[in-house]
């Protein structure tokens, strides 16, 4: 019989540890339907760590790991994947789509699992409340979708200059100056030779997108 519990350095600690986040991050996206379970191989019999929406199944932190995720982990190392996706009944006979994908740490070895578990009958309008705006409200933020980083800094800089340029109550004289705050605040200038290319759609130089930058950076 395969055992499957692994020893664990301070390191896989840290990788599987970091991923109780990424539960909570995809349960606010996702929404009601999914149950999203993280387990540790360092401990088998009570190998949940995290658990998102664990009514589903009754499950907590300290629950053991299941008899089919056993049988899912041999799968993926027999198969070297490090994925996989099914269909399964759940408790009082729900059906669910799976999805259990591994975790690696320190040489590659397999530290632990992230399971997503959708619950398909899960009502509708249940499922619509994590894709509608609350209380109607417009959406308000806005993304880049580029495919290169030119194409986003030219984006991004015609976005925050419309802007600027559309504000009556920013004088002339202070237009560039905001827009460059605009873009500080946005991150534009943490990417690499961001600076340059934003002088050249300004039609200003670099010197003074630096001089912008450092007065901000005096009064924060």
């Amino acid at each position: 019989m395969t055992d499957f519990s692994v020893i664990f350095t301070e390191t896989d600690h840290k990788i599987l540890n970091s991923y109780r986040q990424v539960l909570d991050g995809l349960a606010d996206y996702l929404g009601e339907g999914y149950e999203l379970v993280l387990h540790s191989l360092n401990n088998l019999e009570s190998s949940v760590i995290k658990i998102v929406n664990g009514h589903y199944t009754g499950r907590k932190e300290g629950s053991p790991i299941t008899d089919l995720g056993l049988q899912m982990l041999a799968k993926t190392q027999d198969e070297h994947t490090d994925y996989i996706s099914y269909f399964n009944k759940g408790k009082h006979n729900k059906n669910i789509k799976c999805s259990t994908i591994t975790i690696r740490g320190e040489g590659g070895k397999i530290i632990g699992l992230l399971c997503i578990n959708f619950y398909l009958d899960t009502p509708f309008a249940d499922l619509l409340k994590a894709y509608i705006p609350p209380d109607k409200q417009k959406i308000v933020k806005e993304e880049n979708f580029s495919s290169n980083v030119e194409e986003l800094i030219s984006l991004t800089v015609g976005k925050v200059r419309d802007a600027v340029m559309a504000d009556e109550t920013i004088t002339p004289a202070n237009k560039n100056k905001e827009i460059v705050i605009g873009l500080h605040d946005r991150g534009l200038f943490n990417l690499k030779d961001a600076v340059i290319r934003v002088a050249e759609l300004l039609g200003v130089s670099k010197n003074t997108i630096y001089m912008h930058l450092r007065n901000l950076k005096d009064h924060q």
